[in-house]
């Protein structure tokens, strides 16, 4: 092959080359940035539980939220919510010999109806500091985490609403308490979102009706291939339990998520299609064009492996090319997407209003979508430039083996 008759050729006529390699650039570009954007709804659904570091939630429902939805008669002080009754020690120790789970934390979440209003109340258990809510401790903005008995975080927005400040004396229930920390809920964590946040034993004094008990268990596989053997068998194992995970997320959007996944794969492939398509009918007509350069060449001894190899060396450095800008242009337009915001629904298991509550603004959350360069997507988009241009040049080279010197050459 003659690379430099290759690049001249590409150069000296820019228009055909501009053609080619923007036809296979917009092909690319949208299947980058159809897949980048579809892989980042799914990564921004999985969000609550990726900010925990857990793969499943544990709880035990109230029975009568799970069978009518309907309050129970008392709606004073502090109380455990509708889907988060006490688990019993049996539970605890029953989950930490199922096979495949690799650790295990725990908290305790109370609601309190007072004059001022309802809030949330978050028992932080500290023995796993990379698990569950305690991993709010990283999303301080003032002060820091409870060190002693007495001590409380409170959520910025919720201080500034209480106009609560760092330092002063805040009462729960009958018990007075000292806000050292202000934070703020990550983005997509709304399943860990309260309003107060303290050790697991101070929240055990306010709830009278158990002192040493927890009502959340977070779990962390071994393998995050084993979510479905794992859920399955805490199901048998625990009768009456809720188990979620960041599928239920998915399972709540319904339809929605797995047309979306679907529409993408067929929308990116049908937009590449088009571009191989635009990109093999350009060269061919250019091609032909070209028969007299073509017969010149086979009549001064050019055998017929050395044009084709010529015009194979053309298309794929033109498909190259077209690959790399597609792949920017992808990136480009992914990371403007990257902008928009989409609203997560929130099961009501894991939300923490009221039962009677989930279907309001309360259960949802806005993420950005996190879109990010996937080195995967990358190398799968360049090979399906470079396939393109492959079977640009297999349809050339059938042409030109029909082509005869004789023949092209009588006609000039």
């Amino acid at each position: 092959m003659n690379y430099r008759y290759v690049w001249n050729e590409l150069r000296h006529h820019r228009h055909r080359t501009l053609v080619n390699i923007l036809g296979i650039g917009i092909g690319i570009a949208l299947f980058v940035s159809i897949n980048a954007v579809s892989t980042a709804y799914q990564d921004a659904v999985s969000l609550p539980f990726k900010n925990l570091g857990a793969d499943l939630v544990v709880q035990r429902p109230e029975k009568r939220a799970v069978n009518s939805g309907q309050a129970p008669a008392s709606m004073r002080g502090i109380r455990l919510p509708f889907s988060n009754q006490i688990l019993p020690a049996r539970d605890l120790e029953n989950l930490k010999s199922i096979t495949g789970i690799d650790s295990v934390a725990t908290s305790l979440l109370l609601w309190e109806f007072h004059q001022g209003g309802f809030r949330t109340i978050m028992g932080v258990d500290m023995a796993q500091p990379s698990l569950g809510p305690v991993k709010v401790k990283e999303w301080l903005k003032e002060g820091r985490f409870p060190e002693n008995s007495g001590e409380v975080v409170l959520e910025k927005h919720y201080a500034k609403f209480r106009q609560a400040r760092l330092g002063s004396p805040f009462t729960i229930g009958d018990r007075s308490f000292k806000i050292v920390g202000l934070l703020e809920i990550r983005e997509g964590s709304q399943i860990a979102s309260a309003n107060i946040y303290m050790p697991l034993a101070d929240a055990q004094t306010l709830l009278e009706e158990d002192t040493k008990g927890v009502n959340i268990v977070y779990l962390h596989l071994q393998n995050p291939s084993l979510l479905g053997q794992v859920k399955a068998q805490i199901s048998k194992e625990l009768n009456g339990v809720s188990v979620t995970s960041s599928d239920s997320f998915l399972e709540l959007m319904g339809g929605v998520s797995k047309i979306s996944d679907q529409f993408s794969l067929l929308v990116s492939l049908a937009a590449l299609g088009g571009a191989i398509f635009l990109i093999i009918k350009t060269m061919l007509a250019n091609l032909v064009a070209r028969s007299s350069e073509i017969g010149i060449l086979k009549a001064v001894g050019w055998r017929e492996k050395d044009v084709q190899k010529q015009l194979m060396g053309e298309v794929l450095l033109q498909s190259l090319l077209g690959g790399i800008l597609g792949v920017i242009a992808g990136y480009g337009i992914s990371y403007l997407l990257g902008f928009l915001s989409i609203p997560v629904s929130t099961p009501w298991e894991v939300n923490l209003m009221p039962a009677f509550a989930r279907d309001s603004e309360a259960a949802l959350a806005i993420v950005r979508l996190p879109v990010s360069v996937s080195a995967g997507l990358t190398t799968a988009s360049l090979a399906l430039a470079l396939l393109a241009g492959g079977l640009a040049s297999y349809f050339m080279g059938r042409r030109t083996s029909r082509m005869k010197p004789a023949d092209i050459l009588r006609r000039l």
